[in-house]
């Protein structure tokens, strides 16, 4: 992995002002956005919602396809399709675990999938035998993965990660556990899944390969520096190489990342431009995260 060297200076970062996206408040309030995902990501981003609408709707071009190399739960390219933002979207996630969820979802097994977990009552006891006796199946393995996301507090799905106790209202594991809900997610993707691919495979390999298509555009949301290593299990990533291959794509990119004085640093070296955004999480707390592009002129129009 690249590492840049410690230093005091100030970053020569050129910080945007940006006021508040139009529709959205001045900071994004993620109870407010349509929940897309089959998955309570840690790093999720669905209060980034409102500021990718902005930015696809003032493209320069319109793409073919909206490429997202690190995925996870995949809400921006679910918004971009269900939105028609994009008429197609490549989803690309190494995680095993993860990826299991997308093919089985996208490759004719989604029903199957919505009904067994629409037909399955959570406690203690059958989480338990669910996860003693597994199925030895790709479609089995996305079961346990949504089972896992939704028992685990923050819905961490990396080695070490707790389970609810307590959990909300006394409901202890069930308390995140909605299946009505995920069985009508599943089945609104299968709807479009004609329009979304799924690739289990190193993204930042992908994004080298096609940098040199200028009909896609690229959403870039990797491993954090500061929390990754606690929220996934696939964290180990090359900063400064992701920075290289960004400045070489053809088609344009929003990147997304934890303020971090690194990663200043290399929006800097690198040329791009940079602003901090505020949203709030489903805790009503305030936190900021970095945009990062080449022009970020739109943050403001």
């Amino acid at each position: 992995m690249g590492v840049l060297p410690s230093t005091t200076r100030e970053p020569e970062l050129p910080y945007l002002e940006v006021p508040a996206a139009t529709p959205a408040p001045p900071v994004v309030n993620v109870a407010t956005v349509p929940q897309r995902s089959l998955f309570r990501y840690p790093g999720g981003k669905t209060w980034l919602v409102p500021w990718i609408r902005q930015w696809l709707s003032h493209l320069q071009y319109t793409p073919s396809r909206l490429v997202e190399p690190f995925a996870g739960g995949g809400i921006v390219s679910l918004t971009a399709v269900f939105e028609n933002l994009v008429p197609a979207a490549t989803l690309i996630e190494l995680d095993p675990d993860v990826a299991s969820v997308w093919h089985t979802v996208l490759n004719g097994k989604g029903q199957a999938l919505a009904n067994r977990i629409a037909s399955f009552e959570v406690s203690r006891e059958s989480v338990a035998a669910a996860f003693a006796h597994p199925e030895p199946t790709p479609e089995y393995r996305a079961f346990l993965t949504i089972l896992r996301n939704r028992i685990n507090r923050g819905g961490i799905l990396a080695p070490g990660a707790g389970v609810f106790k307590n959990g909300e209202n006394g409901r202890g594991l069930a308390s995140r556990w909605y299946p009505a809900t995920l069985k009508r997610r599943i089945l609104d993707i299968v709807a479009v899944s004609d329009r979304i691919t799924f690739l289990e495979t190193d993204g930042l390999d992908f994004l080298a390969r096609y940098s040199d298509d200028p009909d896609l555009v690229f959403f870039i949301d990797p491993p954090y520096t500061v929390a990754g290593t606690r929220l996934y299990t696939h964290s180990d990533i090359d900063h400064e190489r992701l920075f290289g291959i960004a400045e070489t794509l053809a088609g344009d990119f929003l990147i997304t990342y934890d303020d971090a004085p690194m990663i200043q640093e290399l929006a800097a070296k690198h040329g791009f431009q940079a602003a901090a955004v505020a949203m709030r999480n489903t805790h009503h707390a305030c936190k900021t995260e970095l945009l990062i592009g080449r022009d970020l002129t739109w943050l403001t129009q």
